[in-house]
């Protein structure tokens, strides 16, 4: 049996164990709250084609903030958006979804994808076609005890929560041996509404403190 060429995630990503999901009305509200996360230590962002012009703003966001940040792209369910995504720049991709369009083109691209399912076979469909870690989603439906079922069968699968992961969830979920949690809502709260962006760097200081690996561990 031949050995899949595997894109990984980018080492920020990896290393931080944490993807903050930005989903918001319009893509220039992302600069401030990128700006926010960066200096409260967040390393890896996902910026949503469910939010208007984001394809847009990538370049110049990437410009800007991809010194500090891993930008990757998510909710793409469509092969053109991931190319055109990969094209600009984008340091992963992330779909809602586990479908082969979507993971042949990124197999073409040449980079990494963490496609979305909540079945076994989904989970395992994303991870034999050669994805970097795959989504469980929604995440609230299953719980942290699910990682343990799923490694039975698929031992060296990469699991990456999303959906409804809080501060103690994303902590649950790592000790379980996520490889990294995707968090949105309860760290991002009413930021993109104009909300208090120094109640945001509170929120992201504490997940990052939840998720950072202790040296050495």
């Amino acid at each position: 049996m031949t050995s899949i060429e595997r894109p990984t995630l980018p080492e920020r990503t990896a290393a931080a164990r944490l993807i903050v999901v930005i989903r918001g009305e319009r893509a220039d509200q992302y600069a401030p709250v990128l700006e926010t996360l960066a200096g409260a230590g967040i390393r890896s962002v996902e910026l949503t084609l469910s939010t208007p012009g984001t394809l847009d703003e990538l370049p110049g966001l990437l410009e800007r903030f991809g010194d500090r940040l891993d930008i990757g792209i998510g909710t793409v369910t469509d092969p053109d958006d991931l190319r055109r995504a990969a094209e600009l720049g984008a340091h992963y991709i992330v779909t809602p979804i586990t479908r082969a369009d979507l993971l042949d083109a990124a197999t073409e691209a040449g980079i990494a994808i963490v496609p979305g399912g909540l079945t076994p076979s989904e989970l395992h469909t994303g991870w034999a076609a050669g994805a970097a870690a795959v989504k469980v989603f929604p995440a609230s439906v299953v719980g942290p005890g699910y990682l343990k079922d799923l490694r039975g069968p698929f031992p060296g699968i990469r699991v990456i929560p999303s959906g409804g992961v809080d501060l103690e969830a994303a902590g649950a979920w790592l000790q379980a041996g996520a490889d990294a949690v995707s968090v949105g809502g309860p760290l991002l709260g009413d930021a993109l509404k104009g909300g208090d962006l120094g109640a945001l760097a509170d929120r992201a200081a504490q997940f990052v403190g939840v998720t950072t690996r202790e040296a050495g561990a």
